[in-house]
């Protein structure tokens, strides 16, 4: 209990990792393990008053339009520039069934967004409603998301790693270019993390290996991972600023709720 209280984002991440790639030997990845690790080390460090800021983070609804406009547009908008791309360079037009009917799409974020066992509702309240504002604390955002991006990506490894789960190694960069990408959105969102669970359910609501098979799919994965990392190096360069300077506020410690003092590991 001792190292727990001492090293409560530590703590967090080594639960995490236990409880999702615990499912690893029976074929499966436990997402929601993040949220359960997350929830736990809360209750034993802070209490009640800890659960209430993860959670008042996950429905801090009241932020900028534009956030929401960032968190829907920008996921979509590098789908459909990688599938222009892919199609540019040769390949044949894209089976378009997951998108019918009409409201298909919407549907699927929306599903997303509320799935208990998916990523999305599992990895934003932990990940970036926990660990994020804690790692900033004392750290410039560009050092903590670094270890976030270092310790995501290692949490899905197995994901990329054994092949009955469908990814390549190489998609490992896209997880860390987007760990950069919602630092940047939560932090401008005045950390809110529904900000970035709108993202990242739009961000995996397009299945792009669906779209086509063989090499016009292994292109369209190389395009989608170069695309979301042109993505993180243009926010790293031309708001690079941001990123060096004490992290906002409210990105640290959460509205209506008391400020709770942690040793930030």
């Amino acid at each position: 209990m001792t190292f727990v209280r001492n090293h409560p984002v530590l703590s967090f991440f080594v639960l995490a990792y236990v409880l999702a790639w615990g499912a690893v030997p029976f074929g499966s990845f436990f997402a929601p393990g993040a949220l359960i690790a997350a929830l736990v080390v809360v209750f034993l460090t802070e209490g009640l008053a800890g659960l209430k800021s993860v959670g008042a983070r996950l429905i801090r609804w009241r932020v900028r339009w534009v956030w929401y406009v960032a968190a829907l547009a920008v996921p979509l908008l590098v789908h459909f520039v990688t599938i222009s791309m892919n199609q540019a360079l040769g390949a044949s037009a894209p089976d378009t069934g997951q998108f019918t009917p009409w409201y298909g799409l919407a549907f699927v974020i929306g599903m997303n967004i509320v799935d208990p066992m998916g990523g999305p509702f599992s990895e934003e309240p932990s990940f970036r409603g926990y660990a994020q504002p804690r790692l900033q604390a004392k750290r410039t955002p560009l050092a903590a998301t670094a270890i976030m991006a270092v310790a995501i990506t290692g949490w899905h490894l197995p994901l990329f790693l054994i092949s009955s789960f469908g990814l390549q190694p190489f998609e490992a960069m896209t997880t860390v270019a987007v760990t950069f990408w919602y630092a940047w959105l939560f932090n401008h969102a005045a950390g809110s993390a529904l900000i970035t669970l709108i993202a990242h359910a739009t961000e995996g609501a397009i299945n792009t290996e669906d779209l086509w098979s063989g090499a016009d799919a292994t292109r369209e994965t190389w395009l989608y991972v170069a695309v979301w990392c042109a993505v993180a190096l243009v926010l790293l360069v031309v708001n690079r600023r941001f990123w060096t300077s004490p992290a906002p506020a409210e990105a640290i410690h959460p509205r209506h709720t008391a400020h709770v003092t942690e040793t930030v590991s």
